[in-house]
């Protein structure tokens, strides 16, 4: 037997040993971490259920059996809800506001983040601070000066005061997020095109936007679930006029006038009806955003 071949039983023991605690705590990791996964998927994902099962049901078969099936499907309570409570109405309503400030936030949060991530200027840096800071401060904080505000520019109870406020909102995060998104692009694209004598504007458009796809679609995929599930901003800004209320207004009103009526039906179904986009956007578009949260890291 040669010394290689002594050697080699030798290495193997010392080395075996010493992977065994690794991959026992790594075992350990993900089982603990698969289960909590399990548990928050659960959490999760049972009220959803319940609701859309509640929202099939009759109103003596939700008292009587909550957590039972319903013996038939009763679409009616999607009608009712529909027309009755004037859920379509406020619907189509939170369509048009949360298109109109996530088109806006996207134009002005791309274009201030391309340059303060491409250009160097005098105030570069604070003034991008500046909108980063905005992360600081909670919605309600300044309900009352906004209030104020929106009043005095002729903008309360309309669509575009909405609009306005949600856009500026979203402003700090917006840019917070795609300046490091357009840091991570290469430089000898843009260099390249400027020498072939494109100018800055057509750059921007024709190069850089779509270079960044993948992180423009996860800021506007986070900014339409903000809008649309926004509660506070409508209530305070958006008071008066009824047919003029988004979805969320016409919830909140919708259970504040059950009384003792108990149409529970009526209300699942309204609050189905608001889920279904929050989770068709989320399925139509969870690759985009898994490959624009790590398309920085794989650059």
């Amino acid at each position: 037997m040669t010394t290689l071949d002594k050697a080699a039983p030798i290495a193997a023991a010392t080395t075996k040993p010493a992977d065994r605690p690794v991959r026992r705590e790594l075992g350990v990791a993900n089982v603990f971490s698969h289960g909590f996964l399990l548990v928050w998927a659960v959490l999760t994902v049972l009220p959803l259920l319940w609701m859309f099962v509640s929202s099939f049901k009759s109103n003596g078969e939700i008292l009587a059996d909550p957590w039972g099936l319903p013996e038939t499907l009763h679409w009616d309570n999607w009608v009712r809800a529909w027309t009755d409570a004037h859920i379509g109405r406020y619907f189509l309503n939170s369509l048009v506001v949360v298109a109109g400030s996530v088109s806006l936030t996207m134009v002005m949060g791309a274009t201030a983040a391309y340059v303060f991530a491409r250009y160097e200027f005098r105030g570069r840096q604070f003034v991008y601070y500046l909108f980063v800071g905005g992360l600081m401060f909670p919605v309600f904080l300044a309900l009352v000066p906004l209030f104020f505000v929106v009043r005095n520019a002729g903008l309360f109870g309309t669509w575009t005061g909405l609009i306005l406020v949600y856009a500026a909102y979203s402003l700090p995060f917006t840019v917070f997020f795609l300046t490091a998104f357009f840091r991570t692009l290469p430089t000898s694209v843009a260099e390249a095109a400027l020498v072939d004598g494109c100018g800055h504007f057509r750059l921007f458009f024709r190069v850089m936007l779509p270079m960044a796809r993948p992180g423009l679609i996860s800021v506007a995929i986070f900014n339409f679930l903000t809008h649309w599930n926004q509660f506070l901003l409508p209530q305070v800004l958006m008071q008066g006029d009824e047919s003029k209320w988004v979805l969320a207004q016409g919830l909140f009103a919708l259970s504040v006038s059950q009384g003792y009526a108990g149409d529970y039906a009526r209300l699942f179904a309204g609050l189905s009806i608001a889920v279904l986009p929050v989770l068709a956007v989320y399925v139509a578009f969870q690759r985009q955003v898994q490959s624009g949260l790590t398309a920085g890291q794989l650059k």
